[in-house]
């Protein structure tokens, strides 16, 4: 199910729903995907209620319980995906694209969530399969990637042979 709460230039539910079926078929995730294009303001809250943090975000994603397969008369979900638009479109104004190419972006984004990535903890492992998923969709810059601190052109100095990561936090 797709739900535009806020209009999206070139998108409509059914463009939208193509996509995620094609989307969930490339990252192998089963079970039915509902989304949500919505304000910041309901992003927010549902960033509150569910994360505990008071601050729109781009997009959430909420997976699903298990259904006992005795009880699923339909394919299982599979989860939920909340996507700001009025974000998505201060993103597509930033990186050069259309808002409708930001919006499958981020519903790309959240259905690997849903299949059980997550780039906070996982070596770049999502980051890779977004980043190819990206380029079979025929899709602009990842998510991920563009959340990356630029590579220096210059080696750093060693901190007494013990690198400092820090993780720069999703806007």
């Amino acid at each position: 199910m797709v739900i535009l709460h806020k209009k999206v230039a070139g998108l409509n539910e059914n463009v939208l729903r193509r996509f995620v079926l094609r989307a969930c078929r490339a990252a192998g995730l089963k079970g039915r995907v509902s989304v949500l294009v919505t304000s910041s303001a309901t992003v927010r809250s549902l960033n509150r209620q569910f994360r505990g943090l008071n601050r729109a975000t781009d997009v959430l994603s909420f997976p699903s319980l298990p259904v006992p397969p005795a009880r699923a008369k339909r394919p299982a979900p599979a989860g939920e995906i909340a996507i700001s638009g009025e974000v998505a479109a201060q993103n597509a104004a930033r990186f050069g694209h259309r808002v409708a190419e930001e919006v499958k972006i981020l519903a790309l984004h959240g259905i690997l969530h849903l299949a059980g990535f997550d780039h906070e903890r996982d070596n770049g492992e999502m980051a890779r399969k977004e980043m190819k998923l990206r380029q079979q969709l025929k899709l602009p810059v990842a998510l991920i990637e563009r959340m990356q601190p630029a590579k220096p052109e210059f080696p750093r100095k060693s901190h007494g042979g013990r690198g400092i990561a820090r993780k720069r936090r999703q806007v």
